[in-house]
């Protein structure tokens, strides 16, 4: 068994109080929402005053779910009930202690939901674009809206969001929104804390889900194909009619072999070790696979594009052999894309003199824009051009969470696992 493999009872024991005795909110309540209340007495009308959640407490450890009152959103932001939550490497890196941050927290930043609260003094065209009982699907990149970079428009590059969410695992006041009910003891939070029944989400950070578009299969929008998005029309600059080759077609890998295929790529090279994962690269619009383990990569690239190699070449794991192959399979003055997040302190190494005189261009590149490409991600998965079912090739419990991550971990999801918690 797995370091995050955890039985589904001692998920269940985890929690200090019966469940069976709390009211659900059924979206036709509303919530005071009045200064002055303090967390512990805030609470959905006719539901809840309190939530579960999963804590990461160290690494190696598993999560545990616990109970939490219920979270109080302030100005600006919003309560959601959350339906869906997509199971990253992201969370995994934090879970295996290869990225520092803030515990204990509770994981997951991928999520779709219902709309239960507005924090008060929220502004009145927020409330009109997220009514109560509207669904919404929220980026785990949640721009502040105000600094230099969310200014310029560069929202990916946030100060407020690095600052405090990343750094501090707070939102923009610096302060978490998630208290343990049984001590009113602070958690941090991953992006908005996903893995739970109930998160708060900044407005900036969320987009309106069309009801044709299911909860499941839709949390996958805000980061697996929101990374890939931004990976290939704000980095690459993709145009149709460039060669593309994926290193790695998991969640957000094969999320790029669709957006690829979207912006009009000629030819599509998916890479992996796993021949089931290319085999399903096949489906979402592969023109080629490779087997990393079987064949020499860039060799093989190479000879697909001619000798030349493709226009964009985009790493989507994070390992110092795969940043290699990535510099290494692009043309003279193409792009080597880099989304995979890698331990600290991993190096990648390149040719430098190649790399000055064929003008290989490396750009990094971790999100998306929040505001502006969000709803493009939807009306993509709208429209049918990006196809989400196919994506999610594994739906699990919430009590399930600690064995979808350990799969994760040993390489057995194709695709994307999401994590049901209507």
């Amino acid at each position: 068994m797995g370091f995050f493999s955890a039985s589904r009872s001692l998920l269940r024991r985890s929690t200090t109080a019966n469940l069976s005795s709390r009211r659900w909110y059924s979206g036709s309540g509303s919530i005071s929402g009045i200064d002055g209340v303090t967390a512990a007495g805030y609470h959905v009308s006719g539901g809840p005053s309190f939530m579960r959640g999963t804590v990461f407490w160290e690494p190696n450890r598993p999560l545990t779910i616990e109970e939490f009152q219920m979270p109080r959103p302030k100005s600006g932001e919003l309560l959601i009930k959350t339906k869906a939550c997509g199971v990253c490497h992201s969370d995994l890196h934090v879970m295996k202690g290869e990225l520092p941050f803030s515990s204990p927290c509770v994981v997951g930043h991928e999520i779709t939901g219902e709309v239960v609260d507005h924090g008060a003094h929220t502004d009145i065209g927020v409330i009109k674009r997220f009514p109560i009982g509207s669904h919404v699907v929220g980026a785990f990149i949640m721009p502040c809206g105000n600094c230099f970079f969310c200014v310029k428009g560069q929202e990916d590059l946030c100060e407020a969001f690095f600052a405090y969410n990343r750094a501090k695992g707070t939102l923009y006041d610096g302060e978490t929104r998630l208290f343990l009910r049984s001590n009113g003891k602070p958690v941090y939070m991953y992006s908005m804390g996903g893995l739970a029944e109930y998160c708060v989400v900044p407005a900036n950070g969320l987009a309106p889900l069309p009801s044709s578009l299911p909860y499941s299969e839709s949390a996958i929008l805000g980061c697996a194909v929101f990374t890939a998005y931004g990976a290939m029309r704000h980095a690459a600059e993709m145009r149709a009619g460039d060669s593309v080759a994926v290193i790695g077609v998991g969640g957000v890998g094969s999320s790029c072999l669709q957006i690829a295929k979207a912006f009009g790529a000629s030819e599509i090279i998916a890479v992996d070790v796993l021949d089931e994962k290319l085999h399903n690269a096949k489906t979402l619009g592969a023109t080629h696979t490779i087997n990393g383990l079987k064949e020499d990569v860039v060799d093989k690239i190479k000879e697909i594009t001619g000798g030349r190699g493709v226009d964009v070449a985009v790493e989507a794991l994070g390992k110092p052999l795969t940043f290699m192959q990535c510099t290494k399979s692009v043309r003279d003055g193409g792009k080597a894309v880099m989304i995979g997040l890698a331990a600290t302190n991993a190096i990648g190494e390149v040719d430098i003199t190649r790399l000055v005189r064929r003008q290989v261009k490396i750009i990094g590149s971790y999100g998306a824009r929040a505001r502006q490409d969000l709803p493009q991600v939807v009306k993509l998965a709208e429209t049918g051009i990006f196809n989400l079912r196919n994506t999610v090739t594994r739906k699990c419990k919430f009590e399930e969470a600690n064995d979808a991550f350990d799969d994760l971990n040993h390489g057995k999801i194709v695709g994307r696992a999401v994590v049901e918690i209507m």
